[in-house]
């Protein structure tokens, strides 16, 4: 009896590694708290599968997988790109939105809680940083902002710009700018909460941050792909984004 549980167990070892599954997501980088946190509770009902997460500029991201990057979701801080990959053929499964994402001024030297965008214009600020509106949500919102502000020629010339929104706050963190316009996701991280402050931008100044994923055509048949999915819409995941800063998109 116990030499046949041995051979089964022995069996089970070696066949299970062949059943597990790998996953790779390519996320916008106002995820990176969040993601971690939804990957670290999806591993609790399958350990033996791989979650890599790669986090970064949503257009840069689009360009990748337009060139054959190996992601099996993309999840995106603009539904806009997404839905590129949907048009493009690229796509394994409808443009699902899952979050709404919030702007906001953040400095480490200043309290930016008291600060408003026509502050910016002030040229004790000497570097502002923002996200690369070229290909990133985030720098697109802030450039509309500033815009929509009237301050957009009073500081262009004092603009820092980011690759995406965490190497933004990145910048402000560590002095290579006196303040930034970055994620509510990343101004809420208890590294960064923990100095300055943080004001959020209102949202009348810029078109809405409707963040959304999509399974990429490659993923199209994986299981897990579809598993992790269908995961984001439980209780558990809703209440993790909201505690991250994100609110719900209105349902359609």
């Amino acid at each position: 009896m116990l030499l046949r549980f041995s051979l089964m167990l022995l069996l089970w070892l070696l066949v299970a590694p062949l059943r597990a599954e790998q996953l790779t997501i390519a996320a916008a980088s106002d995820l990176r708290f969040a993601m971690e946190d939804v990957v670290e509770l999806f591993r609790r009902q399958q350990p033996a599968d791989r979650i890599d997460v790669v986090y970064g500029s949503s257009g840069k991201f689009v360009a990748q997988i337009g060139q054959g990057a190996p992601y099996d979701l993309f999840f995106s801080a603009d539904s806009r790109y997404p839905q590129q990959l949907v048009e493009a053929g690229l796509a394994g499964s409808a443009v699902k939105p899952y979050a709404l994402g919030r702007l906001v001024l953040w400095s480490k030297d200043f309290d930016a809680a008291g600060l408003s965008l026509q502050d910016l214009a002030d040229p004790r600020f000497r570097h502002i940083a923002i996200a690369n509106p070229e290909h990133a949500p985030y720098g697109q919102r802030a450039e509309e902002a500033l815009r929509a502000a009237g301050v957009w020629e009073a500081v262009e010339s004092r603009l820092v710009l980011g690759e995406n929104i965490a190497q933004t706050a990145q910048f402000v963190e560590t002095g290579n700018a006196d303040i930034g316009l970055i994620a509510l996701a990343l101004a809420l991280n208890p590294a960064l909460a923990a100095t300055g402050g943080h004001a959020l931008i209102p949202d009348s100044l810029h078109s809405p941050l409707l963040q959304a994923f999509v399974i990429t055509k490659r993923a199209e048949h994986k299981p897990l792909a579809a598993a992790f999915a269908a995961f984001l819409a439980t209780p558990a995941i809703v209440a993790v984004l909201q505690e991250h800063g994100f609110s719900l998109p209105a349902a359609p």
